[in-house]
């Protein structure tokens, strides 16, 4: 028996969410100047033509796993603009090498595309504790 969605908790395979979704993902990774094989390995590496459509036509029904690691790039982007002075150097951020534990000189955005949802977590769970 299906059980009915608790209120304010969105239907994760809606065309509505998936374009919301899909919309902020590709303004960041323009913000990020991210080619259209890094924004694909950031969204889980669906097949090119799956990709392509998203990417012009906005919309689609997505899975959890492509709404949770749009969900990670969006905070990511979130915690970045609140982290530094402006957003110039929020967008450049990503693709500095950087020192700190878990990038070993590496820039964020090499670790993203490691293509796991953990690695776009742990950017994350850095950029958090940055902000304390």
């Amino acid at each position: 028996m299906l059980q009915p969605r608790p209120a304010g908790r969105p239907d994760l395979d809606s065309e509505e969410l998936g374009s919301t979704a899909l919309t902020a993902f590709f303004n960041i990774t323009q913000h990020w100047g991210l080619s259209a094989e890094e924004e694909r390995t950031l969204l889980g590496a669906p097949p090119r033509s799956t990709f392509f459509k998203w990417k012009s036509e906005r919309a689609a029904k997505l899975s959890a796993d492509t709404v949770e690691r749009i969900s990670y790039v969006m905070g990511i982007y979130k915690a970045l603009r609140i982290l530094l002075p402006t957003a110039e150097a929020a967008d450049a951020w990503v693709k500095k090498p950087n020192t700190a534990y878990g990038f070993a000189g590496k820039t964020a955005l090499e670790r993203m595309l490691g293509g796991r949802v953990v690695d776009l977590a742990d950017v994350r769970r850095y950029l958090d504790a940055e902000r304390g």
